[in-house]
């Protein structure tokens, strides 16, 4: 298979294609990685009957090579379907194994942003669980650590402003469980704005059709993580989307 990534990208320093895939914006991208900020409502990865990151990026590079060839996409990092902000996939295999085990390392530096109910005491701290996949359900849940399936979840956390009924926090995870963020700001009675799955109360962001797209009050904001080619710490962010401004200042 040929990938012929110069004519994909064309760019070696981080520059980004102003052309992205349709209805994604490239935040970042170079022969090894590409960057984009993931709107809310669109899966990472799917079937190939449905709309995704995936798919989209798949046919934007597959535009950009001669027929027959066919350019290598890796996905070594997801976000929920209801998450915006910084997605990283890669545009070589070498770059997946490589940025792969970074995560599984923990040497990716992961930043959200999220609006949850209720006011979040103290206003930093350290929130350690044990996390597992409810059988037969698209939910996590809270259990001991003896539970099957049990799996350590460590995240820190600081108020960035609070209201009467919200606190906007950011949050930086050390390990990348299934829903860790909504679980582990649900159980203490802090769910995310507009995550109903997880007890929330109230709406977020605009109304859509299909409640599977709707969105949560949950943002990808940054990533860290050393370039896979050239071990240089690459730092991207995602800006907040628009409709955040609603309920937040900054």
């Amino acid at each position: 298979m040929s990938h012929n990534l110069d004519s994909v990208i064309g760019h070696s320093d981080g520059h980004s294609d102003t052309s992205g895939p349709p209805g994604l914006h490239v935040l970042w991208c170079d022969k090894s990685c590409l960057l984009i900020d993931k709107p809310c409502g669109l899966s990472t990865q799917a079937p190939s009957a449905f709309d995704s990151v995936e798919a989209r990026v798949r046919r934007w590079l597959a535009d950009r090579v001669a027929p027959g060839n066919v350019p290598y996409l890796g996905l070594p990092h997801r976000l929920d379907r209801c998450t915006s902000g910084v997605l990283l996939l890669a545009l070589r295999a070498r770059a997946a194994r490589k940025l792969a085990r970074q995560f599984e390392r923990r040497e990716v530096d992961k930043c959200y942003w999220a609006l949850v109910e209720g006011e979040v005491t103290p206003p930093s701290g350290t929130w350690r669980d044990c996390l597992r996949k409810i059988p037969d359900q698209p939910r996590a849940e809270i259990v001991t650590a003896d539970v099957p399936g049990a799996r350590e979840a460590v995240l820190d956390y600081r108020v960035k402003s609070s209201h009467a009924a919200s606190t906007w926090i950011e949050l930086r995870l050390h390990t990348g469980r299934m829903h860790q963020i909504r679980v582990q700001a649900a159980t203490r009675g802090w769910p995310i704005v507009g995550d109903t799955t997880y007890g929330a109360h109230f709406s977020f962001g605009p109304v859509v059709a299909d409640v599977r797209e709707q969105a949560i009050a949950l943002h990808a904001r940054s990533l860290k993580f050393r370039h896979p080619a050239t071990g240089t710490w690459v730092t991207v962010e995602a800006p907040m989307p628009s409709f955040w401004r609603n309920f937040v200042n900054g």
